[in-house]
């Protein structure tokens, strides 16, 4: 099929090169001429785990090109996704800004049957929107689509190439019958596509990430509770994982969620739910645990110096919201390198691929570490933040050499608290009672 995806970010970007990798033309647009520059001499604007392989495979035998020319792209597409920024507005709804506006140029291009697919997420009732924005000018039938996109960044690729489930939001057959026949080779192994009407589709991405969200919070308040009663919650969410009824997954305590989805997903919703006259009383705990978390342990490293970091140096390993992503979107580190700023503390950092994004935020406020052992050179303490797998077995007799004293305040539960008494550690996570504590 020959398709056009516009927006080239995380979503639209695997997206293309997914579809491509199918054997599809697929033609990406983006207003940015620096990006679609780069895009063009075969740079991701973007890292992503196994994005490249694809992207490199596809753009040389030219089933993958970009341009700034929506024109041009809609007029040799079948299908037409749209895969724009939705960032939070002012009163906490998601901006439609980017989608509509795109929508509105739409109809003047449309000059025979095309689908029209949102594969943005998107509040509850933006199909007839779009499809009103377009209606005004097309000189031609067309059908909107709502396909809201699961990419879990750091497996954004296999996510596409192997879905869970694929909804489709339509109530027309001809569209429900070549988005079936797209879709058709990522589901060889079975699993379901989900045909619904389009604001059930709408709902159904919005009802995702936020349950996932509920989980999170509900594990760190759990945490909590662990650390008032003196109870592992290490022990406790495996107990509670065993379940079949509840599983394994987003069950691990930490310093909140971050990243493009959860967070403007969750206030999305909650705003929604507010604009209906509806009170989401969970929502809004989750918001009130998320932003109590993502500080947490930089307040719990301010009273173990006596409420007074300056001059203190305090290392931190890990900034992009997950591992294997450069994504700093809400990410838990911006707001505690902050909160440690405020204080004047010295700021030393490292992160395999967010460096880059934390020195657009930071500039020449914080100081950049070429690994993570330079990182934690005269630190008085240690902050990890992100669970990359590098950070996971480090070498503690080299770390006591490296740092002023052997601190660590562990937002992610990377190790055992018996190797962390052997290795002579003060080491203090979530939910955990901490080793060496200091009366």
């Amino acid at each position: 099929m020959n398709i056009a995806v516009v927006g080239t970010g995380y979503v639209g970007l695997v997206t293309g090169t997914c579809l491509a990798e199918m054997g599809n033309n697929v033609i990406c647009v983006d207003i940015d001429e620096a990006k679609i520059n780069k895009l063009n001499k075969g740079v991701i604007s973007i890292y992503e785990p196994d994005l490249d392989i694809l992207f490199k495979r596809n753009f040389e035998q030219k089933r993958l090109s970009f341009t700034t020319d929506l024109k041009s792209a809609v007029s040799q597409s079948l299908l037409i996704f749209l895969a724009l920024p939705t960032p939070t507005g002012e009163d906490g709804s998601a901006d439609l800004s980017y989608v509509l506006d795109v929508a509105g140029q739409l109809g003047d291009m449309i000059d025979e049957y095309k689908v029209i697919i949102d594969k943005s997420t998107v509040p509850v009732g933006t199909a007839a929107q779009v499809t009103e924005m377009i209606k005004k000018n097309a000189k031609a039938e067309f059908d909107v689509v709502s396909n809201p996109e699961f990419l879990r960044e750091g497996v954004a690729v296999k996510d596409f190439m192997k879905p869970d489930r694929v909804v489709i939001g339509t109530s027309s057959a001809k569209a429900r019958q070549i988005m079936e026949k797209l879709y058709a080779p990522f589901l060889r192994q079975g699993n379901p596509l989900l045909i619904m009407d389009e604001r059930s589709a709408e709902l159904t991405k919005y009802a995702a990430n936020t349950y996932l969200a509920t989980r999170i919070s509900f594990m760190n308040e759990i945490a909590s509770m662990c650390e008032i009663l003196g109870a592992d919650v290490d022990m406790v969410r495996r107990g509670i994982g065993s379940d079949t009824r509840i599983g394994k997954s987003f069950l691990f305590p930490g310093v909140g969620f971050g990243g493009s989805c959860f967070p403007k997903d969750v206030q999305a919703l909650l705003t929604i739910s507010e604009k209906e006259n509806f009170d989401f009383k969970i929502l809004r705990s989750v918001i009130d645990v998320n932003q109590r978390q993502r500080i947490l342990m930089a307040v719990r490293i301010q009273k173990h110096f006596g409420d007074n970091l300056e001059g203190k140096k305090i290392a931190v390993w890990g900034l992009a919201f997950k591992p294997d992503t450069d994504d700093i979107r809400e990410a838990p580190s911006t707001y505690m390198i902050q909160e440690l700023l405020n204080q004047k503390a010295s700021i030393s950092v490292f992160d395999p691929e967010a460096m880059d994004n934390v020195k657009n935020e930071f500039g020449d406020k914080i100081n950049y570490a070429k690994d993570q052992y330079e990182a934690i050179q005269d630190a008085d303490v240690l902050l990890i933040v992100t669970e990359w797998a590098l950070f996971r077995t480090p070498d503690f007799n080299k770390m006591k050499e490296l740092m002023k004293q052997a601190l660590i305040f562990d937002g992610r539960n990377l190790y055992n608290l018996d190797d962390m008494l052997s290795a002579g550690f003060e080491y203090y996570s979530i939910g955990r009672t901490p080793v060496n504590k200091q009366s």
